[in-house]
């Protein structure tokens, strides 16, 4: 069993793999943030309060942030602003009840890839460092071919093989 973090990180950049986790679910949840924005909206309208445009408006404000902030997931500002998108998430579930189920799924996934994308990150780089330690020492398969075995070396060589 793995030690979980210490704590999770909130500000500084990220491995290659966990940006792109994360910034795939802020992606996922502008879009339910959106629809929440519709349903907020809609229960304004249908009790006959006037703010629905501007429920609306911020709603749409916040998926439009949740858009930027999968964006710089790259960057150092990414994650303080993806974590300001989880706080938002929550906060709307003062205005729309549903946005509870939102919240504990998405800042669940979100939490879930804080944890394991930089242990994914690490042996993806320890695979690489292995790779290019291969490459260098010039090992080769018993076909000849460069490269470990299931290696992209041999099994270009192996559909040589059959090819030819």
């Amino acid at each position: 069993m793995t030690a979980w973090p210490a704590r999770l990180p909130v500000v500084g950049t990220l491995g290659k793999f966990t940006w792109r986790m994360l910034a795939t679910v802020l992606g996922s949840q502008s879009i339910l943030i959106f629809f929440g924005a519709l349903v907020a909206r809609g229960n304004a309208i249908a009790a006959g309060d006037a703010e629905g445009g501007r429920l609306l408006t911020v709603g749409s404000l916040l998926a439009v942030a949740a858009i930027v902030a999968a964006g710089l997931m790259r960057t150092s500002l990414g994650l303080p602003l993806g974590w300001l998108v989880q706080i938002a998430t929550w906060a709307s579930a003062l205005v729309v009840p549903a946005m509870i189920g939102v919240g504990l799924v998405f800042t669940g996934l979100w939490v879930y890839c804080l944890i394991k994308g930089p242990r994914i990150d690490a042996m993806m780089a320890a695979r690489a460092q292995e790779a290019t330690a291969a490459d260098s020492s010039g090992e080769t398969t018993a076909s000849g071919a460069p490269g470990a075995p299931g290696s992209a070396g041999s099994a270009d060589a192996a559909s040589a093989e059959r090819a030819g």
